[in-house]
């Protein structure tokens, strides 16, 4: 087991990655000295997989469940199904002594952990990601939050899970795009703090053509725990984003968010957006802040092994893009701040990024 902790005083947790470790969960539980009913919520293609297994560790280790199933994808990810979950917790029996178990990719994780953090005024709440964007990033960090209509995680809390349990063998279900996706996070992690991850990503990319093998799983926690050392570090730094430390975390994602929305829902995943968004941050860090061109080159290398998108699909509105990331929650009071790379593995938050930079390097993305 590659496990990874993170050191925030009452609110620390480990973070453990083991292939077939989906059946520790209901002992991990107990050692967390977690107590009550367990309400396991996941998404509706998860469900299928996993709820069984999970539910059944958890209750022969003497906890009740409950499970509460949602439609998969982006467009459950509203306040309308956090009521309807709260209210089937409630019908449950679950109260402020429960806890919530969170099984399934980014959007499950998000869901449950903004709902354990408002039920009852917060409840404890567990982790237990099924993507590789989940894995790697999203399940790490206490981030929680729903869409709405004027944008994408805009109504949220901190939530820190009390324990995050990482099984890379349940993305052996998982299809290539969608473990694609994913690995911009990790090339993003290695841009960030670790470019010599860039070389492992590359060799992993030619493994993948046909998804996740039982083959290649051997070699996943170690490159997992990598990139969520990466992350949790960050997070230990500035759990609440306050002092512009975590915001390094977000590179590629302010113009990535603004391409996304432009687009129809599920036209493109959120990691083939970050893709092209780190493709612009690579632009305007070389023209901002001395990013050379040999390391400009070594990422969108990475980006190109991985097959993941470099230039905009036809029919993108550079407008409406751009309003769209003007409209991003990383803008404070109007002013742009944008994560720039001086050299691959040294970010800077900048403030001198203007709207002309920001369409520039949009513009830069059609070709």
């Amino acid at each position: 087991m590659a496990n990874v902790s993170l050191a925030l005083g009452p609110k620390s947790y480990e973070v453990h990655v083991e292939n077939g470790a989906l059946e520790s969960i209901g002992y991990l539980c107990s050692r967390a000295r977690l107590e009550g009913k367990a309400a396991i919520i996941t998404d509706s293609n998860v469900e299928l997989h996993y709820a069984g297994r999970v539910r059944t560790s958890l209750e022969e280790s003497g906890f009740t469940t409950s499970l509460h199933s949602f439609p998969a994808g982006e467009a459950s990810k509203n306040l309308g199904t956090i009521e309807a979950l709260a209210n089937e917790m409630v019908q449950a029996g679950h109260d402020r002594t429960s806890f919530v178990v969170a099984l399934g990719g980014g959007v499950v994780g998000d869901m449950a952990g903004f709902l354990a953090g408002i039920y009852y005024r917060g409840i404890p709440f567990v982790q237990i990601p099924t993507s590789v964007m989940a894995q790697v990033d999203s399940s790490v960090g206490g981030k929680t939050a729903v869409d709405i209509a004027s944008g994408k995680n805009l109504i949220g809390a901190f939530h820190q899970p009390r324990l995050v349990l990482i099984d890379p063998t349940t993305l052996t279900t998982l299809s290539p795009r969608l473990i694609r996706e994913g690995m911009a996070e990790m090339v993003k992690h290695a841009a960030i703090r670790k470019p010599g991850m860039l070389h492992t990503l590359r060799e992993l990319a030619d493994e993948i053509d046909l998804g996740f093998t039982l083959s290649t799983i051997d070699k996943l926690p170690e490159i997992i725990a990598a990139n969520i050392a990466i992350k949790a570090r960050i997070v230990e730094e500035d759990e609440k984003e306050t002092l512009g430390i975590r915001a390094f975390l977000n590179l590629g994602h302010t113009i990535g968010h603004g391409i996304e929305a432009a687009l129809p829902y599920g036209e493109m995943l959120h990691g083939e957006a970050v893709s092209l968004g780190l493709r612009a941050a690579l632009f305007l860090s070389r023209r901002h802040a001395g990013l050379t061109a040999t390391e400009e080159r070594d990422l969108l290398d990475t980006l190109r092994a991985l097959e993941l998108p470099l230039t905009l699909p036809a029919g993108v509105d550079i407008d409406r893009a751009l309003a769209l990331t003007a409209s991003d929650k990383k803008f404070q009071n109007g002013a742009i701040r944008f994560v720039l790379l001086q050299r691959l593995g040294s970010p800077i938050l900048s403030k001198t990024i203007t709207r002309a930079d920001l369409r520039d390097a949009l513009l830069e993305l059609q070709h």
